[in-house]
């Protein structure tokens, strides 16, 4: 908005609202209920790329005979369905309310993440058997992003509902932006590690699912989550 004298004002509340690409309002609540944040701005870009995604790895399981292990690819492909939607639902919260509402609905998606992840990994525990663990790429990347996502959770579960571990709530708010930083990067880690399974036997002799096309997807949800990211809630 430009003042009498044209020169452009500042306008603080639009700077701390604005995402890394679009207008402030693109990544902002305002006052619409919760769960429009699953659809601001570039949300549904996100949202078509995790939702391509997931089709993509369920409709190669499902087309093929259910085993013991098709669990495997089920439970991952809906772990990081559910923490897009977790990021999805926090990202354009600004007020009190909304910060804690929202908090509540993304540590709910989280804690189910998390859940799926876990039953993921016990499934292909279980199938290895005797064989080798973590030897392929697809496999280091899984085990490294089911290290960090078990500490996102805990770190993000504890800095929110038990602050006193940090030395009080001051002290938890301090560590928000790393967990928010954090957060992208399991995010990346995970779709990096669909992209690494297209590579492994099963994938190859079994589903058949192209790399390119989860490229595409990951990139797709990548671009549409980080496209809200407010600079100001990373402490630029």
């Amino acid at each position: 908005m430009a003042s009498s004298t044209g020169i452009p004002q500042n306008n603080p509340g639009l700077s701390e609202q604005e995402p890394l690409l679009g207008r402030p309002g693109d990544a902002s609540q305002a006052d619409k209920p919760l769960y429009y944040n699953f659809a601001i701005g570039t949300a549904t870009v996100a949202q078509a790329g995790i939702w391509v995604l997931t089709a993509i790895v369920w409709g190669a399981v499902f087309s093929n005979e259910l085993i013991f292990f098709s669990a495997h690819p089920l439970l991952n492909s809906a772990a990081i369905l559910f923490l897009v939607q977790g990021i999805l639902v926090l990202q354009p919260t600004h007020t009190a309310t909304q910060k804690r509402n929202g908090t509540y609905v993304h540590a709910g998606l989280n804690d189910v993440a998390l859940a799926a992840a876990i039953a993921g990994l016990v499934i292909i525990e279980i199938n290895k058997g005797d064989h080798g663990h973590f030897e392929s790429p697809h496999a280091i990347l899984g085990l490294i992003t089911y290290i960090f996502l078990a500490i996102q959770a805990f770190v993000g579960i504890t800095q929110y509902f038990v602050p006193q571990i940090y030395g009080g709530v001051s002290n938890a708010k301090k560590l928000y932006k790393y967990h928010r930083a954090s957060g992208y990067v399991i995010l990346v880690l995970a779709l990096a590690t669909i992209c690494a399974a297209t590579e492994t036997g099963f994938n190859k002799n079994v589903l058949g699912i192209q790399l390119w096309a989860v490229i595409v997807a990951s990139v797709i949800t990548v671009l549409g989550v980080f496209a809200r990211i407010k600079k100001q809630k990373l402490g630029f």
